[in-house]
């Protein structure tokens, strides 16, 4: 009877949605469009830094140290004839960097074997200054080998470092997974919500819940064609993350699709909840916004690692389903995670997923049952 009652929901949500162009449009196709325009737009790799260089030695050496910097991939030299003129490209934001070699570079060096140069960094963009900066340790490196050879350029302590899992820093490899929860996640939202709410506003709403259906199967009878159609979609982002961005996949495909279903259906259902509670299309989409855009693009830890927020913070990001779904995409793209790796998360999902679906059953019940 259960059953029955919650695949007629099901029936009838699917003639809605089949008449419905602008949700289908918007659940199959947004997702794929938006993860292969932000995929290709977000870049954590800095190059062709614009970098002031004044140099006041006009020496073989001083010549050396530029070059050092200008034949990198990393750094676009503009020669200044002084060092107040380096100064105010970067604080025209002309320059991102300046490089000042004193006039006394060559003579310290031929002298003391060592000597110093200024460089100056744009502090206002942090994650800029902290690529610039870790770039200077390997171009320190490059031109001492050029002055003294390999062996004068050797520390003493030779500490050797090898990156696991990404061992290029492919940072589309770390976007892109994320990327892909974050689309799917607000857009679940915005489905449920902005449907159900054009339901409440034609009145069709207050017909459905006349009737004997429990609410706890309207709910699931309408979680179910989006879970269907929410899982097709992130196979497509799937697809394109392996055919366009060439992501590795090294965990289990099943694993993944199971994770999806979780997340996918924790997000269907705030959707719900957002709809009972504001009845109206543009109150939903404010709602859906404010708790699933914002949260989960800064919370998550798609962008901003969890685990450095303060203690407040660290421990709201819990109550979040990106958090615990970003975690699984990653280790099972990139670390080829098992099940028992990612079941803690997983549970904590299905937690959360519970959680949504008796919140939205007990305002539904609240209105129908006073």
């Amino acid at each position: 009877m259960i059953r029955s009652s919650i695949l007629a929901v099901a029936k009838k949500e699917v003639f809605h949605i089949v008449r419905d162009p602008f949700t289908l449009t918007m659940a199959l196709g947004m997702p794929v469009v938006m993860v292969l325009f932000f995929g290709l737009a977000i870049e954590f790799n800095l190059d062709k830094i614009p970098i002031a260089i004044f140099d006041g030695s006009k020496t073989t050496n001083s010549r050396d140290l530029i070059q050092t910097f200008s034949s990198s991939k990393y750094f676009i030299p503009k020669y200044v004839f002084g060092p107040a003129q380096a100064l105010q490209l970067v604080d025209e934001g002309a320059a991102q960097a300046a490089l000042i070699i004193p006039p006394t570079y060559a003579r310290e060096l031929t002298l003391f074997r060592q000597s110093s140069v200024q460089i100056l960094v744009d502090g206002t963009d942090n994650s800029s200054a902290g690529s610039i900066l870790g770039y200077l340790g390997g171009l320190q490196v490059m031109a001492l080998k050029k002055e003294f050879g390999a062996q004068a350029a050797r520390p003493v302590v030779d500490v050797k470092s090898r990156f696991l899992y990404n061992s290029e820093l492919n940072s589309r490899w770390f976007v892109v997974p994320g990327l892909a929860a974050v689309v799917i996640a607000v857009l679940s939202i915005l489905l449920t919500a902005l449907t159900v709410a054009r339901e409440w506003e034609n009145g069709s709403m207050e017909l459905l819940l006349g009737t004997p259906i429990r609410p706890i199967e309207i709910i699931l009878g309408k979680l179910l064609p989006y879970c269907v159609m929410g899982l097709v979609a992130a196979l497509f982002v799937f697809m394109m993350s392996q055919i366009v961005f060439e992501v590795p996949f090294r965990g289990n495909f099943l694993i993944y699709l199971f994770a999806c279903l979780i997340f996918l259906s924790t997000y269907l259902a705030q959707g719900l909840l957002i709809s009972v509670i504001t009845r109206k299309q543009q109150l939903s989409m404010q709602f859906s916004m404010l708790t699933g855009l914002l949260p989960t693009l800064l919370l998550s830890g798609f962008i901003f690692p969890t685990e450095h927020m303060p203690s407040f913070f660290y421990y709201l990001t819990m109550l979040l389903p990106a958090r615990w779904f970003i975690s699984i995409s990653r280790k099972l793209f990139l670390q080829g995670a098992s099940f028992f790796d990612v079941l803690p998360s997983l549970l904590v999902m299905c937690i959360l997923l519970m959680v949504m679906i008796l919140l939205a059953t007990k305002k539904f019940k609240k209105d129908v049952e006073p």
